[in-house]
């Protein structure tokens, strides 16, 4: 991947996502280091964060570069300043960019115009970095991904599951997606994943019903009803998503030794509830530690070729 953009899980082999797993276990053991020293990463936000922020500070500063933060107010991606020229001119000045923006035209257009790799750290549409930090923690927990069971309850059309679908599929993995009528992962996405699949031996299951999806299910994963950008509907997402909730009684049907994720912020009493979220199946809080450790592999692997 040296040299290359990350805007989508479409973007890697499986190949890929196996190396930059066994490289973020070695780095996590390892601590500091001067590997990307004399680099610089942009983080071009228009969207408040604080786990992708953080983590990707800090992992570039583990691995010995800069960071410079920018945000919406200092740019004004698209408005104040056009997305090429912002694109062109950073690409002057630091050698990676990591932007979260509203829209996935917008990462795609930094990308076609900027001559350092992009990594999307978050679009309406996909999070890659999100899932993969997933799959790394899935490994640490279980020991292996091929042929573990995922079920994701919730919103199928919202970012995380999108690209928790791709990854999830690409590495053999079997993803059941519960999801009220409308709200299901989008037939293209779905399409790419079971072609995938059809290569890994995974298998895709998209149905309304939680309780087939998370029947003998290895993980469980939901998200927030309403992502950022849709505060509006807040409140009719939260009656049409309300048989939605992962609860306890609901997390008794998963196969024994099941973990629970989800990627943070939460809403107790929303998505879940606050005794799953606080239980030992929950390994919420070792997923939001390891966005540093696979973000420090994504920057090695993509600045130094590194694997």
């Amino acid at each position: 991947m040296s040299g290359k953009d990350l805007l989508s899980i479409a973007d890697l082999e499986a190949q890929d996502i196996s190396s930059l797993i066994q490289d973020a276990i070695r780095m996590k053991a390892e601590g500091w280091s001067s590997l990307l020293g004399g680099k610089g990463l942009a983080l071009l936000f228009e969207k408040p964060s604080l786990r992708t922020r953080v983590s990707l500070e800090m992992a570039m500063r583990q691995l010995g570069g800069e960071t410079i933060y920018l945000s919406p107010a200092e740019v004004g991606l698209g408005e104040r300043e056009s997305v090429p020229d912002v694109a062109r001119v950073l690409s002057r000045y630091v050698d990676i960019i990591a932007a979260r923006t509203f829209s996935h035209q917008s990462i795609t257009t930094l990308a076609r115009y900027a001559t350092v790799p992009v990594i999307n750290a978050l679009t309406d549409l996909e999070h890659p970095c999100q899932a993969l930090s997933d799959l790394l923690t899935i490994y640490e927990k279980k020991g292996s991904l091929a042929g573990l069971s995922l079920a994701f309850i919730g919103d199928g059309s919202n970012n995380v599951a999108r690209s928790l679908i791709l990854a999830s599929s690409l590495m053999g993995m079997n993803f059941r997606v519960a999801s009220p009528a409308g709200y299901g992962v989008s037939r293209e996405v779905l399409e790419m994943a079971q072609g995938y699949a059809s290569l890994s031996g995974g298998k895709i299951v998209s149905t309304d019903d939680p309780r087939l999806a998370i029947e003998g299910a290895d993980v469980i994963y939901t998200d927030v009803w309403a992502s950022m950008g849709q505060e509006a509907e807040a409140k009719p997402r939260r009656q049409v998503f309300r048989h939605y909730q992962v609860t306890a009684k609901l997390m008794s049907l998963a196969e024994t030794g099941a973990i629970f994720m989800h990627c943070l912020p939460a809403h107790r009493g929303w998505e879940v509830t606050g005794d799953v979220l606080e239980s030992p199946q929950s390994v919420v809080f070792d997923q939001a530690e390891n966005r540093l450790h696979m973000q420090k592999s994504l920057l090695a692997m993509m600045l130094a070729g590194y694997h």
